[in-house]
C-alpha cells in the first residue's frame, strides 16, 4: 500500500503491519465452553467455522484449549460454512451422537441449522443437548428455544476502528491489537444435562 494509505484492520491479525481492532474471539469462546462445562456437562462438542476463518479459528483454538485445561475429552471439529444449511448438516450428526449433551456453535446462524435438525430428529434443547452460539445476532432471542449466545460489541469495534484511523491521520503511530470483550447472553438453549439420555424418555 502507499505510505499515505492509512489502514485499520479487523478480523485478522496483520503480521504485525497495521493496527488491529478486534472482537476477543478467544474469551468468547472460553465463555461459552466454561458455561456449559460450569453447568455440568462432561464435554463439549463444536461446529467450527471455515478453516480459511480468522475468527473460527481462534474460537476453535480457545474451545479446545478449555477442554484440555479442565481434562475434558476432545471431540472431533465439525466444520461448516457460517450458513445455516452447513448448520443442519452438521446438526444431523450430532444427533447420532448419544454422548453429545453440549455444543457449541461458532456462529449463530449455524446454530439456528443445528437447532432444527434437533428437532427433526426429536432431539431436546436443552434438555437432551445445550446449545451455545456467537454473534447474538437480532433474531437469536428469538429462536426456538432463545440461544444463549456469546455477545459481540460491533460498535464498540466500529469506534475503535474510527479512532485509530484518526489518530493516524494525525500523525500519531498507531500499532498493535485492541480487543473488544464479548459477554455471555444466557437463554433458554442450555441447562444441565438431566442424565437420562436420549433413549430414556
Amino acid at each position: 500500500l502507499p505510505p499515505h494509505v492509512k489502514v485499520v484492520v479487523v478480523d485478522s491479525d496483520a503480521t504485525g503491519r497495521f493496527p488491529v481492532v478486534d472482537t476477543d474471539q478467544r474469551q468468547g469462546a472460553r465463555s461459552a465452553v466454561r458455561h456449559l462445562l460450569g453447568l455440568g456437562h462432561d464435554t463439549v462438542w463444536h461446529v467450527a467455522g471455515p478453516e480459511e476463518s480468522f475468527a473460527a479459528g481462534r474460537r476453535a483454538e480457545a474451545w479446545e484449549a478449555v477442554l484440555r485445561e479442565e481434562g475434558c475429552r476432545v471431540p472431533p471439529v465439525l466444520r461448516g460454512d457460517w450458513a445455516p444449511e452447513s448448520g443442519y448438516e452438521a446438526g444431523l450428526r450430532l444427533a447420532d451422537e448419544e454422548s453429545c449433551t453440549a455444543v457449541f456453535v461458532a456462529n449463530d446462524q449455524m446454530a439456528l441449522g443445528v437447532l432444527r435438525a434437533f428437532h427433526d430428529r426429536g432431539v431436546r434443547v436443552p434438555e437432551d443437548v445445550s446449545v451455545v452460539g456467537f454473534d447474538d445476532i437480532p433474531e437469536a432471542a428469538s429462536f426456538i428455544p432463545p440461544l444463549t449466545t456469546v455477545h459481540q460489541d460491533f460498535a464498540e469495534v466500529g469506534a475503535l476502528c474510527v479512532d485509530a484511523v484518526l489518530r493516524e491521520l494525525a500523525g500519531e503511530t498507531v500499532t498493535g491489537v485492541r480487543l473488544v470483550a464479548t459477554t455471555l447472553k444466557e437463554r433458554a438453549s442450555t441447562a444441565a444435562p438431566t442424565g437420562e439420555g436420549r433413549g430414556m424418555r
